[in-house]
C-alpha cells in the first residue's frame, strides 16, 4: 500500500468518524442522560437530509438549507418526544424499543410517499465541491474537510456544555436523580426536551454531511444507526469524549478493515473491535460516572 493511499484512507476514516459522531452524540445524550432507546434517531437522521435537499432545490443556498433543515429537525424531534416517546420514559427498554421501531417503520413511509422511492439527489456548492492539495500528492475533498471541522467544533462544543456550564449541571442532576433536582427548582421535563432537541439536531446535520457523499434515500438512517449505538456502548453510555473517541476509532478501523481485509472480515471488524474492548472495559472506554 503506498504512503498516499495509506494517508486518504486515514483522512477518509477520521471524516467518516467524524460523521458518525455528529450521529451518535445525539444518541448517547438521550440514551445516557435519558435513559431512552431511540431507534427512530436514524429516521431524523434521513429527515434532516431530505429537508435540506429539497431546500437546496428550492433556494439554491446550502448553507442557508443547512441551517433551516437542522431547525426543521430539531422541532421534530421535540414533537416526536412530546407527542410519542414522553410516556416511555418509565416504561421498559423493550416498549421503548417496539414503539421507536414502529416509528422507523411509520416515517419510512412518510418519507416515501413525499419524495418517492428515488434517491434525491444533493449537489454540492462550488466552494465545496473541489479539492485541495495536503500534501505533496495527496489532495483532498474540501466537503470532507468541512465534515472534519464542523465536527470538532460540535465535539468541543458539547463537552464543554456539558460538564462546564449550569445547563450541563442540570441535565446531569435531572439524570442522575429526577425527583431532587425536580425539589431543587430543575424543570426537568423542560431539560429532557431540550437534550432530545439537540439529539435531533445532531442527527440531522449528521444526515447533510453524509447526503452528497451518500444516497439520500428511504431507510438511509438504519444502518448507520447500528455504527451508531456501537460507537454509544465502546465509548461509555452517555460520554460525549467517549463518543468521540470511538467514533473516530470506529471510523478508521472500518475504512482499513474494508481495504486490507476480505469483505466478509472488514465487515466484521468494528464488531470484533466493540468485543475485545467491552472484554477488557464493560462499561466503555469513557462511562458517564468517570
Amino acid at each position: 500500500m503506498s504512503y498516499t493511499l495509506i494517508v486518504e484512507q486515514l483522512l477518509n476514516g477520521v471524516q467518516f468518524g467524524v460523521m458518525l459522531f455528529l450521529m451518535s452524540a445525539g444518541l448517547t445524550l438521550v440514551f445516557g442522560i435519558m435513559n431512552l432507546i431511540n431507534l427512530a434517531h436514524g429516521s431524523l437522521y434521513m429527515a434532516g437530509a431530505y429537508i435540506a435537499a429539497s431546500l437546496i432545490s428550492a433556494t439554491g443556498s446550502f448553507l442557508l438549507s443547512v441551517l433551516i433543515a437542522v431547525a426543521v429537525t430539531s422541532a421534530l424531534g421535540m414533537v416526536m418526544e412530546i407527542a410519542i416517546l414522553r410516556p416511555f420514559y418509565a416504561r421498559t427498554h423493550l416498549d421503548q424499543v417496539l414503539v421507536t421501531f414502529g416509528l422507523i417503520l411509520v416515517l419510512n413511509e412518510i418519507t416515501r410517499l413525499i419524495w418517492g422511492p428515488v434517491p434525491v439527489p444533493m449537489p454540492l456548492p462550488a466552494y465545496l465541491a473541489g479539492s485541495v492539495e495536503l500534501f505533496e500528492g495527496v489532495r483532498y475533498p474540501i466537503f470532507r474537510l468541512a465534515i472534519l471541522l464542523v465536527g470538532a467544533v460540535v465535539a468541543v462544543g458539547l463537552y464543554l456544555v456539558v460538564a462546564h456550564t449550569r445547563v450541563g449541571m442540570w441535565v446531569r442532576a435531572g439524570a442522575a436523580n429526577r425527583p431532587m433536582a425536580s425539589a431543587l427548582g430543575v424543570d426537568v421535563q423542560f431539560v429532557f426536551l431540550m437534550v432530545f432537541a439537540v439529539g435531533a439536531a445532531l442527527a440531522g446535520l449528521a444526515g447533510i454531511m453524509a447526503g452528497p457523499i451518500f444516497a439520500v434515500q428511504v431507510g438511509m438512517g438504519e444502518p448507520i444507526l447500528i455504527l451508531a449505538f456501537v460507537v454509544t456502548v465502546i465509548g461509555g453510555i452517555g460520554s460525549i469524549r467517549g463518543a468521540f473517541l470511538a467514533a473516530l476509532l470506529i471510523g478508521i478501523v472500518d475504512t482499513f478493515g474494508r481495504v486490507l481485509l476480505p469483505p466478509a472480515l472488514g465487515s466484521m471488524a468494528i464488531f470484533i473491535l466493540m468485543a475485545v474492548i467491552l472484554a477488557w472495559r464493560p462499561n466503555g472506554l469513557f462511562p458517564l460516572q468517570s
